[in-house]
């Protein structure tokens, strides 16, 4: 099954467009190595997804032909622990990094952003 069909399908990415772009960027790698859209993934191949700041470690564990549930997806590919633990200390970190800034979490109002101006 193509790569690019494959992160579509397990819900990777919201379009398949925007899973190619991603593969021609860079931020894919099936066992390590950079891939075109058209590159075969099979049961057991390692995945490396970057969708900045995160990055997840994957390996496949089902290969489906259409687009499914998200419960349905989730159950086609393990994320190793590594990338687990990673994730989590990267959410922490930025969480943190908010909580120092006394920046309000989503999009700022008028207040807020004129005083980020006026830095």
């Amino acid at each position: 099954m193509r790569i690019d069909r494959w992160l579509y399908a397990t819900r990777w990415f919201k379009t398949r467009g925007i899973a190619v772009e991603a593969i021609n960027n860079g931020r894919i790698e099936l066992n390590g190595e950079r891939v075109k859209p058209a590159k075969t993934v099979r049961v057991g191949d390692n995945l490396r997804i970057r969708r900045p700041p995160y990055v997840h470690e994957i390996v496949v564990e089902k290969l489906i032909l259409r687009r499914v549930g998200a419960d349905i997806a989730r159950a086609c590919f393990v994320e190793t622990e590594h990338s687990i633990a990673a994730a989590e200390h990267l959410r922490t970190t930025l969480a943190l990094e908010r909580v120092a800034e006394n920046r309000p979490r989503g999009k700022l109002n008028k207040k807020h952003r004129r005083e980020r101006e006026r830095l």
